[in-house]
């Protein structure tokens, strides 16, 4: 809705459902595969002292936001939300029971494939975009929060960030403006993860009564801590990229880029071994080269 030629306000509402779950697991420290599975059949009867009804995930959304032109050139948006996620599934990972008939009696939360959770999500987007002629500049800002509840305890979820900064410029050079200087930079704050409180030694008791315990050596076993209280180091890249154009003809046009990824050669954390503490770290400083020709 405009209010004035240079102030607008917008908002939107929705309620959300939907029969895909994600299949990692949050006791990986950095999650390497994002698979996806159809919507499970044997939740839990009850959550939270509430009968569950549906297989269905679902969600209701509240965004609002306003837009002011602070000048002709200067335009900056904010906007908010608040996402009530009343029925989340997720992979169980308390469960130690088959869900069989000899274990009937025993409690979901040890013998379901998968649970249900809620879940909170809450936050403010802050935007500012500079374009004039040549240049332009964008800059964001996002401060967000979200929690679950898995019916026992709160937590954060592995993907909760609560700092995101980007931003972008860019500028054209001459005279037909078909060459273009472009930067990108992004912080964000560290994602949760869940902590190795210790190790034990993992020894297995089936046919033991043919073995001496004494003489055998288990598996290293890992006691996890609290599920997502630690943080990951802060991530933050510089990219830089330059991009030339060329008109072959009336319908055709060669575009030729080059840039280079992780100017500062930033060690980001890609995969930390839960063992061996070891860290491999993301794209070190590389450049690229590339070229497209449209007709």
């Amino acid at each position: 809705y405009n209010i004035t030629d240079k102030i607008r306000i917008k908002a939107a509402a929705g309620l959300y459902s939907q029969n895909l779950i994600s299949a990692n697991s949050d006791r990986d420290v950095v999650n390497l595969f994002y698979g996806f599975l159809s919507g499970p059949d044997n939740l839990p009867d009850e959550f939270d002292g509430q009968e569950v009804t549906s297989k269905l995930q679902k969600a209701q959304h509240l965004v609002g936001g306003i837009e002011f032109d602070l000048t002709e050139r200067v335009v900056l948006n904010v906007e908010g939300y608040y996402k009530n996620f009343n029925q989340l599934t997720n992979l169980n990972r308390n469960k130690i029971f088959d869900d069989s008939e000899e274990n009937a009696s025993r409690p979901d939360e040890y013998k379901k494939d998968f649970v249900v959770e809620s879940g909170i999500a809450k936050g403010i987007d802050i935007s500012l975009k500079y374009e004039l002629n040549r240049f332009y500049l964008w800059g964001a800002y996002s401060l967000s929060w979200v929690d679950r509840f898995d019916g026992t305890q709160t937590y954060a979820p592995h993907y909760d960030r609560r700092h995101n900064v980007n931003l972008v410029s860019s500028v054209k050079l001459g005279p037909a403006m078909d060459w273009e200087i472009s930067a990108r930079w992004n912080y964000g704050s560290g994602f949760p993860f869940t902590l190795n409180q210790g190790f034990f030694e993992n020894i297995s008791f089936v046919g033991m009564s043919e073995y001496d315990p004494s003489q055998i050596n288990g598996s290293l076993g890992i006691v996890y801590g609290d599920i997502n209280t630690g943080r990951l180091s802060d991530y933050h890249r510089l990219d830089l990229n330059v991009k030339k154009k060329f008109e072959l003809g009336k319908y055709s046009e060669l575009e030729l880029n080059a840039g280079v990824t992780n100017v500062y050669d930033r060690k980001n954390v890609f995969y930390r071994n839960r063992i061996s503490g070891d860290v491999v770290n993301q794209l070190p400083v590389m450049a690229m080269f590339g070229a497209s020709l449209t007709f």
